[in-house]
This record gives C-alpha cells, sequence and structure tokens, in this order.
C-alpha cells in the first residue's frame, strides 16, 4: 500500500504517461522478432523505470521542495536513466516494434527529410554533442532561470524533458557498440567525447557546494520539505550530487566506451586498422601468383 502510494503521481501528465507507454510497447513487441538478450532487457526496462519515478511519482513533490531532491532528479533524468536504455541498445527492437507498414509509410520518409538529416548530423556532431549535454547543466543551474524554472509548471516540464532528449541523445551517441560506420562517431571520438564532458560538471558541481552564500532561495520561498535541513547543507549535498555521482556516470561511461574500442579493435574492425589489412592482403602475392612466378623461373632456367 504505501508502494502503491508512492507511485502515485503528485502531478498527473498525459505527456509522460504516453512518452514512457510508447517505448515501452514497443520495446516489448520488437524484443520478440529481434534478438536481445536478458542483460539488455534488464537494462533497457530499469532505465524506463527510473525516468517514470523521476517524472511522474509522489517524489516529485519532493524534487520542487529541495534542491538537492532536484539535483537527484536531474541525476537521473540525464544520466542515469538514458545511460542504461541507451546501453541496451534498444534501436532494433524498437524498431521492429512498429508495424511493417507504418515504417514504410511514415518512419522512413520522416528519416529522409533533409531537415531531419541536417538536425540529426547537427545535435550529433561531438563538440554539439558535449556542449549540449554540459551547458544545459550550466543552463538550468542559473539562478535566475532556476528561480523562474521551479515557479512555472510549463518551464519547469521543459527543463525536465530537455533533460532526458539530451541524456538519450548523448549516451546513445557515447554507447554504441558498433563500428564507424555504421556508428556516426569511431570508438576513439567516444571515449574523447565522454572524457570532455567530466571536467565541467566537476567543476560546476564545486561551485555549488564550496559557494558561501546560497544560489537558489526559491526552496526556501516556496518552504522545503524537510525544514530540519539548512538551505546551505542542502547546496551543499546538490552540489556534490553533481560533483561526484554525475561525473562518476560519465567516467564508467568512458570505460564502457573503451571496452567497445578494445572489443572492436581485437575484432579488426577498427575503420584503420580494416584499411590496413586490406593494404596488406592486396599487397600479398595470392598462390596463383607464385606459381607462376615459379613457372616464369623455371622456364628462364630452361632456355
Amino acid at each position: 500500500m504505501d508502494l502503491l502510494y508512492w507511485l502515485d503521481p503528485w502531478e498527473f501528465s498525459p505527456t509522460v504517461v504516453v512518452a514512457l507507454l510508447l517505448p515501452a510497447v514497443l520495446f516489448v513487441r520488437g524484443a520478440r522478432k529481434a534478438k536481445v538478450s536478458v542483460a539488455r532487457r534488464i537494462s533497457f526496462w530499469f532505465g524506463l523505470v527510473a525516468l517514470y519515478v523521476a517524472l511522474h511519482t509522489r517524489l516529485d513533490y519532493f524534487f520542487e521542495h529541495e534542491f538537492f531532491m532536484h539535483r537527484a532528479q536531474h541525476l537521473v533524468l540525464h544520466h542515469l536513466g538514458p545511460f542504461f536504455i541507451a546501453l541496451s541498445y534498444p534501436g532494433a527492437a524498437l524498431r521492429a516494434g512498429i508495424p511493417f507498414g507504418w515504417r514504410q509509410r511514415f518512419v522512413r520518409p520522416a528519416l529522409a527529410m533533409p531537415f531531419v538529416r541536417k538536425l540529426i548530423d547537427v545535435v550529433m556532431h561531438p563538440v554539439v554533442a558535449v556542449t549540449l549535454f554540459v551547458g544545459l547543466i550550466y543552463f538550468w543551474l542559473m539562478s535566475p532561470i532556476h528561480f523562474v524554472a521551479m515557479l512555472d509548471w510549463r518551464l519547469y516540464r521543459v527543463m525536465n524533458w530537455s533533460m532526458v532528449i539530451d541524456g538519450l541523445l548523448f549516451w546513445w551517441l557515447v554507447l554504441d557498440p558498433r563500428p564507424a560506420p555504421p556508428a556516426r562517431l569511431s570508438p576513439g571520438k567516444r571515449v574523447l567525447v565522454v572524457i570532455a564532458a567530466i571536467p565541467p560538471q566537476i567543476v560546476l558541481g564545486a561551485f555549488i557546494f564550496f559557494t558561501p552564500r546560497e544560489l537558489y532561495p526559491i526552496y526556501s520561498i516556496c518552504g522545503r520539505a524537510f525544514t530540519w535541513l539548512s538551505p546551505m547543507r542542502d547546496q551543499q549535498i546538490g552540489g556534490l550530487l553533481l560533483w561526484i555521482p554525475g561525473s562518476m556516470m560519465s567516467v564508467i561511461g568512458a570505460l564502457l566506451a573503451l571496452r567497445h574500442w578494445m572489443r572492436l579493435s581485437a575484432r579488426g574492425r577498427v575503420r584503420g586498422e580494416r584499411r590496413a589489412v586490406v593494404v596488406a592482403n592486396a599487397s600479398r602475392p595470392t598462390g596463383g601468383t607464385l606459381a607462376a612466378k615459379a613457372a616464369s623461373t623455371s622456364d628462364a632456367g630452361q632456355r
């Protein structure tokens, strides 16, 4: 009964229900056709449930009334949930879950539109991806913007969904297990991209933690959920959540990207290594060529 109480939404949102129910249905349909391992299924469902808990449960009250709870929410929305969804690599299952007729009539033409292709190319560019991933954290934590976002429910939802969408795009780019192409980035660039996102998070988290003044008075104005926690202590815990767990998630992402790089390299599927193998094979004489050279030499000797 207590669990059902906490799972009950603080503010019901049809957008959240539809946005999370649709990929769930597609994954269930597609997992029957695509080869999805048990580990990948667990990863997908863990990520999706984490997003639901952070967006549509009674915990949302605490996310709105304590800064460190707000940071915990965004840690899930921007890091944890999208990370595990991308780690499951659900693209094949989601695509298989869409009826074939719909894919032919709607999905493929939409993805083939020049505007859509250009937009994807821009947001998936490594520099843009890192800038958006870190920039959104900085943007929503600017004191004046954060003040307004926590007062206006529409801007509050835009803030949360921007974190979810950007997190999915970033981790999908970094944790892609395929070689390039078809992946957008080479394995080495994926490692560099996620490493580049670590220092700015550390700097911002340390700044919030060590600042001697209250940066986000909106929580004191609207009333705090935990009256026993001082504003400065609340702010310090929030800074630590950004500083340590947020950065550690990026470190784990870098290690996984490095693992994919080593796996692809061991199989000779890295672009530079594939080119070297092709050149070596082309320059190596075949059995037929060696036989022809031997026959030529024998004929010359007989003459």
